[in-house]
Parts: structure tokens; C-alpha cells; sequence
């Protein structure tokens, strides 16, 4: 694999059209000669999710309290280096709860970067406020620090870092900007679970911190997310907020406008369960990454996932680049291997780019895009098997040949 093409900044190309960068339609997906389909992704349930969502049934714990919710919280944040967990119903609302928790609304603005998946700049806009974009750095795919200071106005409340497919962002140079400015600091840590930098976990790193559970992630709870932050009287709001701001004097009596966020019972049963499992869970992704750099290293064209000396990636999904030297489009490849059973995604569309978004924002963006046009991850399961990984990088040689 190549592994120095994607630390040039690509050049800006104001007149190539958006079609050119996008994904094309999905392609269809058969099983291979050997019948089978290697999904990209899909949960491991191998501990005792049964046996915790049966107590819930056989208790009649079914709802938004019970015994695996506080369990849940307490067990993941210490798993995180954080204080304090509050549960969600999902990593969006667990990003759109932290926002509100902040205070932020009309006027206010969130910087962001423009590569991450939709829900970091809906949880933003669902507040009121404006995101803010900037462009990621070429070699670890994640917010150009370089850009962000240029952002900064009198309105500007908070900065959301992304840690892209569970590559921590460069923290100490934006906790530093943040204390500068007197800003917010909140990680979008869902593909971060286990993530350290510099020996401290994500999800400890800025003011807070939002995780997914979905169930592609290395922890899930089928749906669900948790906000977590050493920040007693935040994690106290967010709780209060998340439970339709129910006051504690009385029920039924409301001093905020809260939200129905509360994750059940049942689904922190799985939560329970999969945190019991949590050290294997990441390392068999660590392990599998380490597999896919053996099996692909000698195929010219391809640019392997980012990694930095002082940094754990995760490797919540294994991706890669498909340069122009690889000698066919990363659509053709995907097209090629889902015809052999092997299914694969390309990566986010920046967000400026998305429909309901680009009227907003001019085009200036140069990594995010060529990211977008070069981008796949391959099958990246916990679960994922080295005869496999064997199959899969196999199948990608046999395409490149044609």
C-alpha cells in the first residue's frame, strides 16, 4: 500500500463537479462463489446480553429505569476516564443534549469539521445555532487546526472534533485554542470507543464528550449513546434535560424545556454486557487493522487508515484510499467486490456538500473532497475472521488485475 499519496494537500478544483466527488448509487451486493456475504459491519454479541435482557423481561424492567442503566453509565464513563455517563437514545441526541446542555442557541456558532457524518452539524443546527466548517488535515483525516483560529468570531461557543473512524483529533493544540478563546470543547467520539491520545482515553479529553452505541459500533446497544464528562454540574443539567426536565420539588413541573432522550432498560442491558467485553471488543478491531496492513502492503495504489506515534486507533472501520494509481475508481472497486460478496462503504460526504446544506457553504474544501472521491471502508466486525481478511484482500488484488 501506499503510504505517503495522502499527505500531499490536494489542490483546490473549483470547477469539478459534485457528481465527479459523491459516491455513485450503491452497488449490488451477491453472495460470493462460496455463497456467503461478509457484511462491513455487524455486532458481536458473545457475552451475556441474553442473559441481562431476560432479567429485564423477567423483572418487568423494560422502560427507562432499572438496575443496567446506572451500570451501563457508571461502567462505559470509567472505561473512558470520566466521571460521570448519561445515557442516550442515540449518539445524536447524545450530541444535540451536550449542545443544550452548553446553553447554545440562535446566534451562536459550533466549529466543526466538514468530513464527519451529518448528525455532528444536525445536533448542531437542531439548537439554533450555525455550524461552522473547516477543512481536515490530509494525514490523519481530521480537523485542520491550521483553520480553525481563522473561524473564531465573537459568536463562536464551542469547537466539536471529530475522531474519525476512531483516530483521536490533535486535542492539546485545540484544548490550548479553546482556553485561549474561552470556548467548549466537545468530542464526537462515536467511532472513538477505547481511543487514547497521548495515554489519555476520548471521551476524557475535552468538556465533554458524545458516544454511539448504533449497532455498527464497537460498543452497541442496538440504538442508544452517552454523553460523558468529568463536569459534575454538567452532567447533572444533561440528566435533568434528558428526563423532559423533570423538577425534583414536584412531578409534572417543568422549569426548562427538556427532551425524551432516555435510553431503556433493556438496551443498557447490552450495554452492560458489551463493557464487560470492552478490551477484547477493541482490540480484535486493533488486531483485524494489523491483518488488512499485511494483506494489502504490497498493493500499489491503495493508502492505508492514519496512524501517529502517541495515538490508539481504534479502527472503528478499516479505511482506506483508492489512489488514481490503483488503476480503476474507488465505485469500480466496490462495484467488483460486492459481485464477490464482500460489502463495503464509501466515506461521508462532507457536509457542505449535502443537498439540504450547500446553499449554506461555498465550496473550499480540498481534503474533505478528495477524501469523499477516494474513500471505502472494507468489512471491519470485531468478529471478523483472519481467513477472511485473507478472503477480502485477495478479492481486492483479484479486481485491480481486472
Amino acid at each position: 500500500m501506499d503510504t505517503l499519496l495522502s499527505l500531499d494537500r490536494p489542490r483546490l478544483r473549483p470547477r469539478e463537479k459534485i457528481s465527479s466527488i459523491i459516491p455513485k448509487k450503491e452497488p449490488e451486493l451477491r453472495p460470493g462463489p462460496d455463497g456467503k456475504i461478509i457484511p462491513v459491519c455487524e455486532p458481536t454479541l458473545s457475552g451475556h446480553e441474553t442473559e441481562y435482557v431476560l432479567s429485564c423481561l423477567k423483572t418487568n424492567w423494560i422502560s427507562s429505569a432499572g438496575q443496567f442503566i446506572p451500570a451501563f453509565e457508571k461502567t462505559f464513563s470509567a472505561k473512558c476516564g470520566a466521571k460521570y455517563g448519561i445515557s442516550c437514545t442515540s449518539g445524536t441526541t447524545a450530541l444535540h443534549l451536550a449542545l443544550a446542555t452548553l446553553g447554545l442557541g440562535r446566534g451562536d456558532e459550533v466549529i466543526l469539521p466538514t468530513f464527519t457524518m451529518i448528525a455532528t452539524a444536525n445536533a448542531v443546527a437542531y439548537t439554533g445555532a450555525k455550524p461552522v466548517l473547516v477543512d481536515v488535515e490530509p494525514r490523519t483525516w481530521n480537523i485542520d487546526i491550521d483553520h480553525v483560529e481563522s473561524k473564531i468570531t465573537s459568536r463562536t461557543k464551542a469547537i466539536m472534533p471529530v475522531h474519525m473512524y476512531g483516530h483521536p483529533a490533535e486535542m492539546d493544540s485545540l484544548l490550548s485554542l479553546a482556553k485561549k478563546h474561552h470556548l467548549f470543547i466537545l468530542e464526537d467520539a462515536a467511532h472513538a470507543h477505547g481511543a487514547e491520545y497521548k495515554g489519555r482515553r476520548a471521551g476524557s479529553l475535552g468538556h465533554a464528550a458524545c458516544f454511539s452505541f448504533y449497532a455498527n459500533k464497537i460498543i452497541t446497544t442496538g440504538e442508544g449513546g452517552m454523553i460523558t464528562t468529568n463536569d459534575e454540574a454538567f452532567a447533572e443539567k444533561a440528566r435533568t434535560l434528558r428526563d423532559h426536565a423533570f423538577s425534583k420539588e414536584r412531578h409534572f413541573w417543568h422549569k426548562y424545556q427538556g427532551f425524551n432522550y432516555r435510553m431503556t432498560n433493556l438496551q443498557a442491558a447490552i450495554g452492560v454486557a458489551q463493557t464487560e467485553n470492552f478490551d477484547v471488543l477493541v482490540e480484535a478491531r486493533i488486531k483485524n487493522a494489523a491483518l488488512y496492513d499485511r494483506y494489502l502492503q504490497d498493493i500499489p495504489g491503495l493508502t492505508p487508515p492514519p496512524r501517529t506515534p502517541g495515538i490508539k486507533n481504534v479502527f472503528w472501520m478499516y479505511a482506506i484510499l483508492v489512489e488514481d494509481s490503483f488503476g480503476i475508481s474507488r465505485d469500480e472497486l466496490r462495484k467488483k467486490l460486492a459481485l464477490r460478496g464482500i460489502e463495503t462503504r464509501s466515506f461521508f460526504i462532507p457536509i457542505h456538500l449535502q443537498p439540504i446544506y450547500r446553499r449554506k457553504f461555498k465550496r473550499g474544501f480540498p481534503v474533505s473532497e478528495e477524501l469523499c472521491r477516494k474513500g471505502l471502508y472494507l468489512p471491519s466486525s470485531s468478529s471478523l475472521t483472519h481467513k477472511e481478511i485473507e478472503k477480502i484482500a485477495s478479492e481486492i488484488r483479484r479486481a485491480k488485475k481486472g
